[in-house]
């Protein structure tokens, strides 16, 4: 075996996880107990954030209003989030946590996200009134 084989074996394995990764786990979520996370358990620490908060809160008001520009403000709200949350420019220890395990997969977060968006505009949409005939 040559040095050039034994420089890229060694190079090949400084890519498996290891506790450099674990690093991150330290930082982002530093009580994490070992278990891998699960979609579930990552969308309950995603909506339990302070901006997930501020969102579920004004998802209430603007549905209770029947808020037509509110509804929207707050579902570009959601899509902003979302994409901050998955941006690596923003958060760039994400991808080392995630191949850890501390960090689960957020597409449940952003599904029941996508679901609250179509909800307020549904909600929030302006009604027809009915014909004299109790046609539309």
């Amino acid at each position: 075996m040559g040095p050039i084989r034994r420089r890229l074996i060694l190079a090949f394995l400084t890519l498996i996880p290891s506790q450099a990764f674990a690093q991150a786990c330290e930082v982002l979520r530093p009580g994490w107990d070992g278990e891998p996370v699960t979609a579930l358990g990552e969308a309950i620490a995603l909506f339990s954030t302070p901006p997930s908060l501020l969102l579920l809160i004004a998802t209430a008001f603007v549905v209770r209003l029947k808020s037509m520009w509110g509804g929207l403000a707050v579902v570009v709200g959601w899509a902003a989030w979302i994409s901050i949350l998955d941006s690596p420019a923003v958060f760039p220890d994400n991808a080392a946590a995630a191949i850890e395990g501390c960090i689960g997969p957020d597409t449940l977060f952003i599904a029941l996200a996508i679901a609250i968006c179509a909800l307020i505009v549904i909600f929030t949409s302006p009604r027809r009134a009915a014909d004299k005939n109790g046609e539309n």
